[in-house]
């Protein structure tokens, strides 16, 4: 993997990731850009028990540009973009809207029932091909790899950041989820503070040690290989399936069976491995319906101060897509009590991904 780093017109960093070494990238970014300027803070739900994040800048980031305008294309005469070179295998870059900055200006006020702190992290856009077109599903297997190489080098570089606690890999597709650019492309949040989903599941973790002994995660694995009416895919080193409590009407779950706290734990034979196995499970989601799947994958890593020894690396790929003209809305009990209501047994779901 070949890494060049550039600074665009404002200053935020873009790196390049080549396939083959000694590729250069020497196009300056020539627009004429103002410093970003981002008001981000945190504060305290003390009902929730969680913080929110507020970035108001947030409200006039680009929206579905069309297809000739998209700024994740390479540059090219009269349309310069966020990426300055001609072409590129894998570019990332500060996103010019974030929702949290490596030296934020909010106030800090954290004593009392409701503090307030400053928006500290850093946010980051993956653009996974200079190709327009296509999907993460249509990468080759190597561009995948180069992928998943890039996933752990940024994870190591974030997870320096003082303050930070949390990375969080991920990847939001199809306009029903709330995407904006349609380009192939995910996001790399670093978080403050551990997310509350993260939080939840790590206690449920410590509380399973506590009080039944084992891993969670373990357990979970074994029951779902046992069971194995909801493994969807497998191999040496990974399996997919759908868990017994799915949420979503398409929901999978995608462990690595050695335990390993992160993605740049991953040895080369298993990031390889998850590359067939990802690919052919994204292609198959994809033949599900009329159109291509609406999804969110989501990594989930280990907090990088706490618990590690608590966390099992896993990817999540969730859809609100339920059937060809019909979406899951998050109504009442979802939203107002988190009390999800799944219409689709998932070990239905299972087979249904098996048979395509």
């Amino acid at each position: 993997m070949n890494r060049t780093k550039i600074l665009l017109a404002d200053g935020r960093e873009l790196f390049y990731y080549d396939e083959e070494s000694g590729v250069t990238h020497r196009r300056r970014d020539l627009r004429d850009l103002s410093p970003v300027e981002t008001v981000s803070e945190l504060r305290w739900d003390p009902l929730a028990s969680e913080w929110i994040i507020l970035a108001a800048n947030r409200q006039s980031r680009t929206f579905l540009p069309p297809a000739d305008r998209c700024p994740l294309d390479p540059s090219r005469p009269g349309h310069p973009t966020e990426i300055p070179d001609s072409s590129y295998d894998v570019a990332v870059f500060e996103n010019r809207f974030p929702s949290l900055v490596e030296h934020p200006t909010s106030p800090d006020t954290r004593s009392g029932d409701f503090p307030i702190r400053p928006g500290l992290g850093r946010c980051e856009v993956v653009s996974f091909t200079s190709d327009h077109e296509g999907s993460f599903a249509t990468l080759s297997p190597r561009r995948a790899r180069l992928v998943m190489d890039v996933w752990a080098d940024r994870t190591t570089e974030l997870a320096t950041i003082p303050g930070v606690e949390y990375v969080f890999v991920f990847e939001n597709r199809g306009e029903e989820i709330g995407v904006t650019l349609h380009h192939p492309h995910g996001q790399i949040y670093s978080y403050p503070f551990v997310p509350p989903a993260m939080v939840k599941m790590l206690d449920s973790a410590r509380v399973h040690r506590e009080t039944i002994g084992g891993d969670l995660f373990a357990r979970i694995i074994e029951h779902e290989r046992k069971a194995h009416i909801r493994v969807v895919a497998a191999n040496d080193h990974w399996v997919a399936f759908v868990p017994s409590a799915a949420r979503w009407p398409i929901e999978v779950h995608v462990y690595p069976l050695r335990k390993v706290p992160d993605i740049p734990s991953l040895d080369p034979d298993e990031r390889s491995a998850f590359v067939d196995l990802y690919l052919d499970l994204l292609q198959r989601l994809d033949r599900l319906f009329d159109a291509p799947l609406p999804y969110i994958a989501a990594w989930y890593q280990a907090p990088l101060h706490i618990d590690r020894d608590l966390s099992h690396l896993h990817l999540r790929v969730s859809s609100i897509r339920r059937a060809d003209d019909k979406l899951k809305y998050l109504a009442g009990s979802e939203t107002a009590m988190g009390a999800f209501i799944n219409d689709i047994p998932p070990e239905a779901t299972a087979e249904r991904i098996r048979s395509v």
